[in-house]
């Protein structure tokens, strides 16, 4: 059951799931797609694409390749390719994407870039230290 061998497909194709009733605190990062449906308090890294779903929550920046966001996230974002907010989710903070896609549902408190080079921003702070210099 454990040891069946995988085709290259299967293991190519891996994703890391934060689920439901599940709180990490502190930073998580990954190669890989992930999909928060917990509760992150921390920043979030991924060189692919991060998901938050409706109940998922992020206290803490987030920077990706890609990103679509349902849930709640108060922090910065930082997205090279395409960033989508959807259904009723909540953004506090501040947005520098390639793209942005926004539905009429979505609530975003904050200051947005687009397009250009995303990686020429400056390096995001924790946001305990964004806290304290307020």
């Amino acid at each position: 059951m454990f040891n069946r061998e995988k085709s290259p497909e299967a293991s190519s194709n891996k994703a890391t799931l934060i689920a439901a009733g599940t709180t990490v605190s502190g930073d998580v990062q990954s190669d890989h797609d992930l999909r928060i449906d917990g509760a992150v308090r921390g920043n979030v890294t991924s060189t692919a694409r991060i998901v938050v779903g409706p109940d998922g929550s992020v206290d803490g920046h987030i920077e990706s390749q890609q990103a679509d966001i349902t849930g709640r996230v108060t922090g910065d974002l930082r997205v090279a390719d395409l960033l989508q907010l959807r259904g009723t989710c909540v953004v506090e903070g501040n947005i520098a994407a390639g793209k942005l896609q926004v539905e009429p549902t979505a609530t975003f408190n904050g200051q947005c870039q687009m397009g250009g080079t995303v990686t020429t921003l400056v390096p995001l702070k924790k946001v305990h230290e964004r806290t304290a210099e307020a």
